[in-house]
């Protein structure tokens, strides 16, 4: 018996290491010596340095930057000086797991700590950088981070705008005299774990904006916010891309990038599956088990769980994803290439016990789904 264990992390609660060790101890518990490939997966939020770092024999670097709130903090970006190549998560600097819930505000929240992991990196001697966009508290179409590599955007007024999306409604002009002319010179390549616009229904503020503390009256006014961003920046660099799948990742860094530099945008998923030979491993492989926090419907638009079933199923491996939230339309939907959605929570209980839980949970529940496979292939 042959079974990868490829799960994402479990937000705040598990990483993709661990998740994936907890499914390994769970399947050992009842088949002992099943070929088991531990692949920890990332799509472009939470993990992907580790992940990727580990896969391509890199370094992990801490540098100095600060949180969404602009509070000082430590984030982590791993560096392959042979290749001049760094990966930097837009989460190591302004995740939503460094901003305690009763703190979350998508209208003030700032990537400059993007712009300081950039800035590192290119420090460091990189030429090329992934950057992961997902997992970010910020709503600000990527000014913060701009603004902390010298960019300035202006009112009518001339006076700088202060940090976070909602100032975004004010702005007149951008100004790109004292951006440091060494971005200019890196190749970005932009790992998405979304597809989702910059503005609109399903865009970066209707979607997303939610769980970073937006009110609906908040979302409506991110939104517009966007669009008057997108407004202004769209002529001024004659390029339109509030309407490219991916913009809004990240509370829109996604169409910072794609208006500021040339860079190239890819499913986080999809790179870190190519990076670690994802193809090879399934190659006799009797089944894939993998996972997240919650499975719903923004897994489907570009999550690890959907991306890797899908490539498990063009090599027709059945997959088999653990959630601890998990929404009943997703989860019959037959599109997403998926032979069952496992449930880890084993009874009622509040959310921080879930979490609190979530490593034995998911190793109960992957031993459980394996003696139900055990009962199936005797009947």
């Amino acid at each position: 018996m042959k079974i990868i264990c490829a799960p994402d992390s479990f937000k705040e609660s598990l990483s993709a290491p661990a998740a994936a060790a907890a499914m390994e101890r769970g399947i050992r518990s009842v088949w002992p010596d099943a070929d088991v490939r531990r692949v920890p997966m990332a799509d472009g939020g939470e993990g992907t340095c580790e992940v990727l770092a580990d896969a391509l024999d890199g370094r992990l670097v801490d540098v100095a930057c600060t949180d969404a709130l602009g509070r000082p903090r430590t984030a982590t970006i791993a560096h392959l000086p042979d290749e001049e190549l760094a990966v930097i998560e837009v989460a190591s600097a302004c995740g939503l797991e460094w901003i305690e819930p009763s703190l979350r505000d998508a209208r003030t929240a700032t990537s400059s700590g993007v712009g300081d992991l950039l800035r590192h990196a290119i420090d460091l001697g990189a030429r090329r950088i992934v950057l992961g966009l997902g997992g970010s508290a910020t709503n600000d179409a990527g000014t913060g981070m701009m603004t902390a590599l010298g960019a300035r955007f202006l009112d009518a007024a001339g006076a700088e705008l202060p940090p976070g999306g909602a100032a975004l409604a004010r702005l007149d002009r951008i100004d790109l005299t004292g951006l440091d002319p060494r971005i200019a010179e890196v190749e970005i390549t932009l790992a998405s774990d979304v597809d989702n616009r910059l503005t609109g229904p399903r865009g970066a503020s209707a979607v997303f904006g939610p769980q970073k503390g937006a009110s609906a009256q908040a979302v409506a006014e991110l939104d517009a916010a966007l669009t008057r961003w997108a407004d202004i920046v769209e002529p001024a660099m004659d390029r339109t891309v509030r309407e490219i799948p991916g913009a809004g990742a990240a509370g829109g860094l996604g169409a910072a990038f794609l208006a500021f530099f040339d860079t190239r945008l890819v499913s986080g998923a999809e790179l870190v599956m190519d990076t670690v030979g994802m193809s090879d491993l399934l190659t006799g492989a009797d089944y894939v088990f993998t996972g997240e926090g919650g499975f719903d419907s923004q897994s489907a638009a570009g999550k690890v769980p959907v991306r890797v079933a899908r490539r498990a199923r063009a090599a027709s491996v059945p997959t088999i994803v653990f959630a601890g939230r998990i929404d009943a339309a997703a989860e019959n939907d037959p599109s997403l290439g998926v032979a069952a959605v496992v449930p880890i929570v084993r009874g009622v209980g509040g959310l921080a016990e879930a979490m609190a839980q979530a490593a034995p949970n998911l190793e109960r529940a992957s031993a459980m789904v394996c003696r139900l496979l055990g009962v199936a292939a005797t009947r």
